[in-house]
């Protein structure tokens, strides 16, 4: 092209913080996306189903399997036996987690066998039909019997402490003390686990699983087959959803789907049905908070002594992370003089649970508000005035040390808070609430301002890194490629927009391929809202690789200073001649420049001391505040969430309409975990509600009927994050604390708000009734 003719457009398509459309986004709604079940099935094709335990805590006597194999359409039946290497598939190595019980079952639903059929009917008919004895043992399948029965903890307890609790409690002009129970969380994924098997030459496998970590679904099928991880290719194009249920929960349906592969040399599926997912994976964990506090006739918190209990099934899985994780955000976003948090990581007959979306942070923060509640209603004022007078100062305050001795040094909750008061009417509302209240006699009226104050990291310090792969090609088009992985959340669009930032080209140029252990290696798990964090700043060193090696080739070939060698949009600049991106590219491949690189990013500060329970786990927070106004039929329990108002801090949003649509999603699946999502596990701890019939998530028609959500525009993370941008994937679910916090104001009216309603989540409208007429007394 002639370069006195050529024109480029002033700005590129898709740069950084521009709001674009995910890149699937058509494929979902058309229903064109290809997931696991949609690709086309290799020649002869087996399918898995698992024969599930029948008693929640039993010996294992006898196993009859001669019927279920003899079945027409069955190839064979997979027990512990047949594990060619070791029978485990715990993600913290503590060997606690059998792959197939052998001699004990400890929950009702603990896969014993697989059967391999040839279509996926004859499976899970045939694993049915199992003859297998059992000795009864002694069970429990929720906290309080737990506790009961002096049950042990599946890891070591961890302990917060700063200052004197245990003296300034008894010295706190006023003390209370109380327990909040809070429920667990089914993940609700649409796409349910899935797990496909191809083997391949030697000890070769390639697998196609719904996880959201490759790298440890590679690391436990090594295991259980006793191979390397450089036979195994995990390969991820898209989940459909994973919440934190596909973190670790895939590992059984991959590795068994490898071991009958391996052992038939045929191509092997795994796809439970719901009902089964739902029995056999883990949930997000219960909790029973017991709590002790001291303050003021002001309402000023003097100190907090605290449990936090959690039901963590038969095994470790990721609670002992979990529960930490709750005590680091029980201060919630309040400043705590003296402090004492305990978790009690309690063994329960029940699957394991494991990451939810918060990984432990909600339970903790929303036993943080409760207590903030329990002292307004105890000095008769406004859970909010409460709110702001307990909240974290600023450097130099004496008021931001957390419990765990780090230094809060980019508080922004006062502003946050303050806008979104301003900006929901908020005062003004309360007052009519009021008065409404005063003269209905049925419907009832709430409304409550909550804060979020969130850490970014994996506390585990060697999770904080990532890699990635880019590749230019020599006709200017990119491909790349990185360890998230893509859950429906947009990730794969903001890191390509970050590529397509660093070359300053249209990010049409830009091929977002599948994530894949076979490029790159030793990924961290897609959690902890470190996606776009991790990954974004891998590509950018990928990047920044690349374009070094371009300048100082441009500098030599055109004889100019590297300081005249300038990417602009689609063109780039070398002294006084602008050359069109894909010739310019050409040109630098035919003089042999390296035109891939893998990028590697680890996040710096951070360092933490478990046992010592002081660090810098976090390398930033996130902040948010909503506002939520409810009724409640108080004959009857039943409840509308009238409006809900959104400001949250996504630092410099690398895509704004993503990060909107991630706080609407979180903020309604956070309301639905305190509100309607309830888990029940019968005297037999079998689990009742286990499928859409039984179990109820958020409809539309459950959403805020207003429903204002706003990004806090003048948010800058302090930290160089790529793009100055902030986490967005767990934060904004605590948001929907608010409309607890709500619902519980709009119960305390019964009775003059003279009383804590104390309402356990989730607060279903049984709850709700429940306590309306336990403060409208005899």
């Amino acid at each position: 092209m002639d370069k006195a003719t050529f024109t480029a457009a002033a700005t590129i398509k898709g740069p950084m913080h521009a709001s674009l459309r995910h890149d699937s986004a058509h494929k979902h709604v058309t229903g064109a996306a290809e997931y696991i079940d949609d690709i086309p099935e290799p020649a002869g094709l087996l399918h898995g189903a698992l024969g599930l335990a029948e008693r929640a805590h039993a010996d294992i006597l006898s196993v009859d399997l001669s019927d279920v194999a003899a079945q027409p359409g069955v190839v064979c039946v997979l027990t512990a036996g047949d594990v060619p290497g070791v029978n485990d598939v715990s993600s913290t190595g503590r060997h606690d987690e059998p792959l197939l019980a052998e001699t004990r079952v400890e929950f009702h639903g603990q896969p014993i066998f697989a059967v391999i059929a040839e279509t996926r009917d004859i499976a899970r008919r045939a694993a049915r039909r199992a003859k297998i004895e059992y000795r009864d043992l002694p069970h429990w399948s929720d906290i309080d019997g737990a506790i009961a029965n002096d049950a042990p903890t599946v890891v070591e307890p961890m302990v917060l402490h700063r200052g004197e609790p245990e003296t300034e409690i008894g010295k706190a002009p006023r003390r209370l003390k109380g327990t909040f129970h809070v429920g667990g969380q089914e993940h609700f994924y649409l796409e349910s686990h899935i797990a496909l098997a191809i083997p391949g030459e030697d000890d070769e496998v390639a697998i196609w699983s719904s996880t959201q970590h490759p790298s440890e679904v590679q690391h436990i099928v090594g295991h259980v087959m006793g191979i390397a991880s450089n036979a195994i290719t995990v390969n991820v194009r898209r989940m459909g959803g994973g919440f934190g249920g596909k973190e670790t929960q895939g590992n059984q349906f991959a590795a068994l789907a490898v071991i009958a592969a391996k052992k038939l040399n045929r191509a092997v599926k795994f796809r439970p049905d719901r009902d089964e997912d739902m029995v056999a994976t883990g949930k997000r964990h219960d909790f029973r908070i017991d709590y002790d506090l001291g303050f003021d006739d002001e309402g000023r918190i003097h100190a907090v002594d605290a449990t936090f209990a959690a039901r963590c099934g038969f095994s470790a899985d990721l609670s002992g992370p979990v529960t930490d994780r709750a005590l680091f955000h029980a201060d919630s976003s309040y400043f705590y003089p003296h402090v004492r948090l305990v978790s009690k990581p309690l063994k329960t007959h029940t699957v394991s649970n494991t990451a939810f979306r918060g990984f432990g942070g909600p339970q903790g923060m929303v036993g943080g508000e409760r207590f903030i509640e329990e002292i307004a209603y105890a000095v008769g004022k406004d859970p909010l005035e409460i709110r702001k007078l307990n909240f974290y100062g600023q450097p130099g305050s004496g008021r931001t040390l957390t419990p765990y001795h780090q230094d809060i040094a980019d508080n922004i909750i006062g502003r946050i808070v303050s806008e979104l008061e301003e900006g929901a009417d908020y005062q003004a509302r309360r007052e009519a609430i009021l008065a409404f209240n005063e003269t209905s006699p049925v419907i009832r009226k709430g409304i409550a301002l909550t804060p979020v104050k969130f850490g970014i990291s994996f506390t585990m310090t060697a999770f904080n890194q990532a890699g990635a792969l880019v590749h230019v090609y020599n006709d200017g088009s990119i491909h790349l490629n990185h360890g998230g992985t893509e859950m429906g959340q947009g990730l794969y669009t903001k890191v390509a927009q970050v590529v397509a930032d660093a070359f300053k080209v249209d990010i049409d140029r830009v091929k977002i391929t599948a994530t894949t252990t076979g490029k790159v290696p030793n990924t961290s798990a897609t959690a902890a809202s470190s996606g776009s964090d991790l990954n974004g700043m891998a590509a950018w060193d990928a990047c920044r690789q690349i374009k070094e090696r371009l300048v100082a080739f441009a500098a030599a070939a055109w004889n100019v200073p590297e300081g005249e060698v300038e990417f602009l949009p689609n063109r780039v600049r070398i002294g006084g001649e602008q050359v069109p991106f894909p010739e310019f590219i050409n040109k630098a491949y035919f003089a042999r420049v390296q035109l891939s690189a893998a990028g590697f990013y680890k996040t710096p500060k951070i360092h933490w001391d478990r046992k010592a329970g002081r660090g810098h786990p976090f390398y930033y927070f996130a902040y948010g505040a909503a506002c939520s106004e409810v009724s409640i039929d108080t004959l009857t329990g039943e409840y509308q969430v009238e409006r809900t108002d959104i400001l949250h801090d996504v630092g410099r949003s690398l895509n704004p309409d993503i990060d909107k649509g991630q706080i609407e999603g979180a903020f309604v699946q956070g309301m639905g975990w305190l509100t309607t999502e309830e888990l029940w596990w019968d005297a037999k701890g079998r689990l009742r509600t286990h499928a859409p019939s039984t179990y109820k998530i958020p409809l539309a028609s459950d959403r805020p009927k207003i429903f204002n959500v706003a990004l806090a525009e003048w948010a800058e993370n302090t930290e160089p994050t790529i793009g100055r941008s902030k986490a967005v994937g767990e934060p904004p679910f605590m948001l929907g604390i608010s409309v607890l916090e709500a619902l519980s104001m709009a119960v305390a009216s019964v009775a003059g708000y003279r009383q804590c309603p104390r309402l356990d989540a989730p607060a279903t409208p049984e709850r709700v009734l429940m306590a309306v007429e336990r403060l409208k007394g005899p």
